[in-house]
């Protein structure tokens, strides 16, 4: 199983009145797979997923996908929730669809047992033949997906072949690849710690920042490979401030703002998520000039 290095969370574009544009989305899905990206994400954190509705979901994937089979990329479909039932009926619906693999995220709010969230999982993965990613992200979720969990999973499920791993925890990294098969993938799910986890055995990235720096992201990763530890460290300081300017409030808040200013669709946010202050913006504008952007 092979996903690709950089991976890209991909936002939701929005019309004004908040509806979905599936035709924005399109275009940008095809802007990025031309600028940097092996697949995409769709309906993760950075795409909304929490107020993006199922019905609304399914044709996200469906209008996605025509783009990534014409290009022949990755379309791995954000299906996770705080509801097994719901999780698996989606991840259903999205293999019908077309979608390449399925992103499954550690449910927030409920808040279960270790127990309780391998035998979420393990539902959601019975339930097809896709390849799926498990995604924890402890702020996000309120839980950590531990090392031991996923190793049993890993070896109990054999469709479970990836994991999403947000906690930017170097620890928990090393314990996670001591658990986990050498063929078993672990994306780094933070950009401003991607050079140290490949380090400890990450084989990639799930991206919020290669909307804006795909190629160099992926330049990265490619001269860490080679063994030119020296550019990939210079290619790292050099982007770090827009690892870290991405995430002045809350994702995809600062992404759809600098998508805006370079002239790609975006558009607005759905409620709780609103715009940023100027503060924000000029910070945002800033980086985006640095980078030659704008």
């Amino acid at each position: 199983m092979d996903f690709g290095t950089v991976l890209t969370a991909m936002i939701t574009p929005m019309h004004a009145d908040g509806s979905i544009d599936y035709s924005g989305a399109q275009q940008l899905a095809a802007y990025l797979l031309e600028h940097g990206s092996d697949g995409l994400v769709v309906c993760g954190t950075t795409g909304e997923s929490a107020t993006v509705h199922k019905e609304e979901k399914l044709k996200l994937f469906s209008a996605v996908r025509e783009v990534t089979k014409e290009k022949k990329k990755m379309l791995i479909a954000g299906t996770g929730s705080n509801d097994t039932a719901d999780s698996v009926e989606l991840s259903k619906k999205a293999e019908a669809m077309g979608a390449d693999a399925v992103l499954a995220v550690t449910p927030p709010y409920n808040k279960p047992p270790q127990e309780g969230l391998y035998r979420h999982f393990r539902a959601i993965a019975e339930a097809i033949s896709l390849p799926v990613t498990l995604y924890n992200v402890p702020g996000r979720t309120a839980l950590n997906l531990e090392p031991a969990t996923v190793g049993r999973l890993a070896a109990d499920v054999e469709n479970i072949v990836a994991l999403k791993e947000a906690t930017g925890d170097m620890e928990q990294m090393t314990r996670l690849r001591a658990v986990t098969p050498p063929d078993f993938l672990i994306y780094c799910g933070e950009d401003s710690v991607f050079l140290p986890m490949l380090s400890l055995g990450a084989c990639g990235v799930i991206s919020v920042a290669s909307h804006l720096i795909g190629p160099q992201l992926q330049e990265m990763a490619a001269a860490y490979q080679k063994g030119d530890t020296t550019r990939a460290l210079e290619l790292h300081d050099r982007y770090f401030h827009v690892f870290k300017k991405l995430f002045l409030c809350a994702n995809p808040v600062p992404l759809k703002y600098a998508l805006n200013r370079i002239g790609l669709p975006a558009g607005g946010y759905r409620l709780p998520l609103c715009e940023m202050d100027d503060t924000g913006k000029a910070q945002i504008d800033s980086m985006l000039r640095e980078i030659g952007l704008l």
